[in-house]
């Protein structure tokens, strides 16, 4: 069964920093767009950045402060996160969806559960 897995959340002091992973198993996503998504509360989810054929897009809400990576060898992507601010508090996701899937999140087609990050003011 295919399956994305997000890791790495937490509590983090404004102005740090974090990292988190997406890895998947059960099948190769090599060839997927993989996307980070995330969803504060009481607000709709919101695009933050994608890597598609080794090309990084980026929201812009959080560009300049992120960056996105890819470990073949460990089917897993990264999303480091940078200069943290509090409104980056959220659930943040990961995505893998076909080659057209970018900002939008109704083309992923398989999504993680979901890992917290509470950035502290």
């Amino acid at each position: 069964q295919a399956q994305l897995v997000e890791s790495g959340g937490g509590l983090v002091p404004a102005g740090g920093s974090t990292r988190l992973s997406c890895t998947s198993s059960g099948r190769t996503f090599s060839t997927y767009v993989i996307g980070w998504f995330r969803q504060a509360p009481g607000k709709e989810r919101e695009f933050v950045g994608a890597m598609s054929g080794g090309v990084s897009y980026y929201g812009d809400s959080v560009k300049g402060r992120i960056t996105i990576s890819r470990d073949s060898d460990k089917n897993t992507v990264y999303l480091q996160m940078n200069n943290l601010k509090p409104e980056d508090t959220a659930v943040y996701y990961c995505a893998a969806g076909g080659p057209y899937a970018l900002s939008s999140d109704s083309a992923y087609e398989y999504w993680g559960q979901g890992t917290q990050v509470f950035v502290s003011s």
